[in-house]
């Protein structure tokens, strides 16, 4: 039998030693990335988060991505939420709203929920974006079980964030690797860039993977955790093991798990379970990336990731999980620095009258019979707050060397400072926006 205490060094120690970025390039920019995974357990939201997504640091994010599993979804609620806003969802864009950053996306499906936040300045330069689920629950009928996923190009980089609830209990280890291939082959998008997500230069996989810590007793798992001896751990973490002989698992990156295991806790303490059941500890709330090199891409148009932070936040009770947060420094060679069409007011802008929008393409792009133009507050929450919008014909958008063709378009504008954006149905984007003043 192995010794409990043997700290030979494994794929966890070799991580922490690895995980690192190259100096700094003159033209290249780096982006702040703010991941959270956090299983609910059908709980309401906390009163307040700024702990959770590091409000009140110096430093703030670029992006925030919140992938949550097990909110509340009995067959009432869900329809609520389906018809206003779940309120996890609602918490999160009031609180960073007001901050400057703007929903782009989000995907539920049952409890797993997918959120996508970028600040307003980088939104013109988020394109492609695509989302999709795939449900293994219940021989892949039922959606309690699965990964929800949301595809999108940053300044020409193609990423994927993939949030996964796996099978639960220590003896299905191999079922979750084999979920989360299913989940692989299963979901796709435009076939025309990245058809699946193995395709997308980085790919985030989190989420509740439910792999747990065998072979260990209870009383030697206590004493590690109790003592920070978190290491002694990791060669019995299941996800750990599996990486030996699963190709597929080799290919994702993960920090080192130097945080306590992140289930199965009593409500509203730090004390493990002390139920009946007595859970073990476990690391069952992961985040991992997959950086895909490409020789020739990688020189013109390099991108570069560092972990800055893999931790959790024990501060919150509400779950019987505790949350876990991923820090990343992106660092990449944008393809292209300016947007695709210019969008702006004519004329005096009044409450009393019909106001008019004038577009003008900046450069070729797909338009579509499905692209809009909308009038929102400054502050708006996500795309669908808007306050009106209007319809721009695919037949009134053409691009010449000289100049953009310029088309006027009939909306109302309500009393306030406000902003417009143009939605692009076949590049899956807000294009441009242009800030207003109403007098």
């Amino acid at each position: 039998m192995e010794n409990d205490y043997d700290t030979k060094e494994d794929p966890q120690s070799q991580v922490k030693n690895s995980v690192g970025m190259e100096k700094n390039c003159c033209d290249e920019d780096t982006f702040r990335l703010h991941m959270v995974t956090w299983n609910v357990a059908t709980a309401d939201p906390p009163d307040d988060i700024s702990s959770l997504l590091h409000l009140n640091s110096p430093k703030t994010p670029d992006l925030y991505v919140i992938g949550l599993q097990e909110v509340y979804s009995a067959p009432h609620r869900f329809i609520i939420d389906m018809a206003v806003e779940d309120s996890w969802s609602h918490l999160f864009m009031s609180s960073l709203a007001p901050r400057g950053y703007l929903k782009v996306s989000s995907i539920r499906m049952q409890g797993l929920l997918l959120l996508f936040f970028s600040k307003l300045a980088h939104v013109p330069f988020i394109r492609d974006i695509q989302d999709t689920y795939s449900r293994t629950g219940i021989s892949g009928y039922w959606g309690n079980k699965g990964g929800v996923s949301i595809r999108l190009s940053f300044y020409g980089h193609m990423l994927c964030f993939l949030n996964c609830h796996l099978a639960a209990h220590m003896q299905y280890a191999s079922q979750r690797v084999d979920e989360f291939e299913y989940i692989l082959d299963t979901q796709t998008f435009d076939p025309k860039k990245t058809p699946h997500i193995l395709d997308h230069k980085l790919v985030f996989w989190f989420g509740d993977l439910n792999f747990r810590i065998q072979d260990h007793g209870m009383h030697f798992l206590h004493n590690c955790i109790t003592s920070h001896k978190f290491n002694l751990l990791w060669s019995k973490d299941q996800l750990t093991m599996m990486k030996k002989t699963e190709a597929l698992l080799q290919e994702f990156d993960e920090g080192p798990l130097d945080f306590q295991p992140t289930y199965k806790f009593d409500r509203f303490s730090d004390c493990y379970d002390s139920s009946g059941k007595m859970r073990k500890p476990a690391w069952t709330d992961r985040i991992l990336w997959r950086n895909t090199k490409n020789q020739q891409e990688e020189e013109e148009f390099p991108l570069k990731l560092k972990q800055d932070s893999y931790t959790s936040n024990m501060e919150y009770g509400v779950s019987d999980h505790k949350p876990v947060i991923g820090i990343f420094t992106l660092e990449l060679r944008k393809m292209y620095e300016a947007p695709l069409v210019r969008v702006c007011a004519e004329g005096e802008w009044s409450a009393d009258f019909d106001a008019m929008v004038i577009y003008s393409p900046l450069q070729p792009f797909p338009s579509s019979a499905w692209d809009w133009i909308g009038l929102y507050k400054v502050g708006f929450r996500s795309v669908s707050d808007y306050i009106t919008y209007t319809w721009v014909k695919d037949d009134e958008v053409s691009f010449n060397d000289d100049c953009g063709a310029a088309e006027v378009m009939e909306c109302y504008l309500t009393v306030g400072q406000c902003t417009l954006f143009l939605m692009n149905h076949n590049c899956f984007c807000l294009v441009l926006r242009c800030q207003l003043w109403q007098q």
